[in-house]
């Protein structure tokens, strides 16, 4: 019996779109890793890309627990003097609400260029609308 080896050629990826109106942060984060991995799939190899593409509709709506929405920060370094920045999640999610998904996700991806491949197949829009329906109209119209 041989070992079976994914190949880049028998990757097929779907779109899933998930709306994250009133759902926890962090749960639904590690179930967009996932997808985004693609560790749901019986050809999953750690090595390969071979997840799907994920649409994530109203990030502005989703909720943390507690009192994170003050105390959690999120902090960062332009590498000059002075330089230190730091935002609560409330602060975050006034200024852009996609950031504060898109760093719960990417903090539960691969540290490598294989886990910033899995990122770019995240699409993030803090509203209901996203102009992804007809690029997945035009995918099915190839096959």
């Amino acid at each position: 019996m041989k070992t079976y080896s994914t190949k880049i050629s028998d990757i097929e990826r779907k779109w899933y779109v998930v709306d994250a109106k009133d759902q926890t942060l962090g749960r639904l984060a590690t179930r967009i890793a996932m997808l985004l991995k693609g560790k749901g799939k019986a050809i999953y190899t750690p090595s390969l890309d071979t997840g799907d593409y994920v649409v994530v509709i109203n990030t502005g709506q989703v909720r943390v627990t507690g009192k994170k929405g003050h105390d959690k920060l999120y902090r960062r370094h332009s590498g000059y003097p002075g330089g230190f920045k730091e935002f609560s999640f409330d602060e975050m999610m006034a200024k852009d609400p996609t950031e504060v998904m898109r760093h719960a996700v990417k903090g539960m991806l691969p540290k490598n260029s294989l886990g910033k491949a899995m990122l770019r197949k995240l699409k993030l829009y803090a509203g209901p609308d996203h102009p992804h329906q007809a690029q997945m109209k035009s995918e099915k119209e190839k096959e």
